[in-house]
């Protein structure tokens, strides 16, 4: 036991002194505010840029209808001809030319009407154009008809289907993209730090293997032991590391907020009607009600569990994928293990989760060891029974057990292999030792 605490204090030390761990400890939070700020700043760039439309209508009928508004401009072009108006917004570099040709019927009218750009035209200024047009088209049938337009708008109803649960509470209709949202982060936020972390213990076994280091430790302990004390010290420094990205990354985030004065509610919203924006206050009060009744508590518990769970077991197979290799390089061939599990319980997470959390795909694969940490944790906000978190958890920390002795085998024969490539057969050589 002495011996563990020794290497597990010895492998701490050596990640928090290193100077590339001490650098991405504190520039990491620095950069991923900047990539924050940097993203909001040219968001509000594009927020702020105006197209600017000609607009040749040789109808003379839409012309009123296009009125200058947020982002869009028009410029009336309808005393040109075609060839005109397009060397016109060339010569002006505008941002393009709508034509809508005359003589032509309604129904001939919907495939005739081109927009002319230099470059593919933004999908959003497109919908708003159609939109304007697609309108007026149908009111000028329902005349041709004899139907009356006022009376159609007025009959218009619009329902609003609120949403309750059985104890009365009330919910979003976003509720769900909530719940994706929380448990969505969580569980790429596990694959991170196992990825991360994971490669941190392997890198740390190579180093050690070609250093020829590793020689002199072993014969002082266990094999077994230098690889559990290797896989605790490294996940001391980065619970270390995770903790200091959140007092930095929160102390930035408030202080960008509160000097730079950030808005926290975008612009178009104040210039909406009452009634809009008293709609909209109120949906915002309830994702915000939503938030709280996640059970946020249980998350972050769950998180820590399936972190330490999820670490340990894919830790393991780094330690060995380590002593197995003389680089990193030649480490590649071996990952498969270990992506192919991260990634399909990411993508179950992201499809399967999402469209049905209690389905039988959702459930079981929140039980499998190797993808029980990301799913489940995508699952939980969703609401899971207690049973099944704790067969999950059990069956979790219960495979750690086995993958630690079937890591701990290659562990010891191949941590004193050197000059060779190993392959499948040949490690699966060692494990009959």
């Amino acid at each position: 036991m002495s011996n563990l605490k020794l290497i597990i204090r010895r492998e701490f030390i050596a990640r928090v002194r290193n100077k590339t761990f001490v650098v991405m400890t504190f520039l990491s939070p620095l950069i991923f505010v900047g990539m924050i700020g940097l993203i909001t700043w040219l968001t509000s760039l594009s927020k702020d840029e105006v197209h600017e439309i000609a607009l040749l209508d040789e109808t003379g009928v839409f012309e009123p209808y296009f009125k200058n508004s947020k982002g869009m401009s028009y410029i009336q072009y309808s005393d040109l001809s075609l060839n005109d108006a397009k060397d016109s917004v060339i010569a002006k570099d505008l941002y393009g030319l709508l034509y809508i040709p005359k003589n032509k019927s309604n129904k001939e009218l919907e495939k005739a009407i081109q927009f002319y750009a230099e470059e593919a035209p933004n999908i959003d200024v497109l919908q708003r154009i159609e939109k304007i047009i697609s309108e007026e088209l149908t009111h000028q049938n329902f005349e041709k008809e004899g139907v009356d337009v006022a009376v159609i708008e007025s009959s218009k109803a619009k329902v609003d289907i609120q949403i309750e649960n059985f104890l009365g509470e009330k919910t979003s209709k976003i509720s769900n993209y909530v719940k994706m949202f929380f448990g969505g982060l969580a569980g790429y936020l596990l694959l991170m730090f196992v990825v991360i972390y994971g490669n941190m213990v392997m890198r740390s076994v190579i180093e050690e293997k070609t250093s020829r280091i590793i020689e002199v430790i072993i014969s002082s302990v266990k094999p077994v032991q230098l690889m559990i004390g290797k896989i605790l010290g490294t996940t001391l420094a980065g619970v270390l590391q995770f903790f200091i990205w959140v007092i930095i990354g929160s102390v930035l985030f408030v202080g960008a907020s509160f000097y730079l004065g950030v808005e926290l509610q975008p612009e178009s919203t104040v210039q909406v009607s009452e009634v809009l924006q008293e709609e909209v206050n109120n949906q915002a009060q309830l994702i915000f009600q939503d938030i709280s009744n996640l059970p946020l508590v249980s998350l972050t518990i769950l998180f820590l569990i399936y972190f330490i769970g999820g670490y340990f077991l894919y830790s393991s197979i780094y330690a060995a994928i380590g002593a197995a290799v003389d680089s990193e390089t030649d480490s590649q061939q071996f990952m498969l293990p270990i992506i192919v599990p991260l990634m399909l319980a990411f993508y179950v997470g992201v499809f399967a989760v999402i469209e049905n959390p209690h389905g039988t795909v959702s459930t079981v694969f929140s039980m499998i060891p190797l993808t029980s940490p990301i799913v489940m944790l995508m699952r939980v906000p969703f609401g899971v029974d207690w049973w099944q978190i704790l067969i999950s958890i059990l069956l979790l920390f219960g495979s750690i057990w086995f993958m630690v002795i079937f890591a701990a085998k290659i562990y010891k024969i191949g941590i004193l292999m050197y000059g060779k490539k190993p392959s499948y057969r040949e490690i699966y050589k060692w494990l009959k030792y």
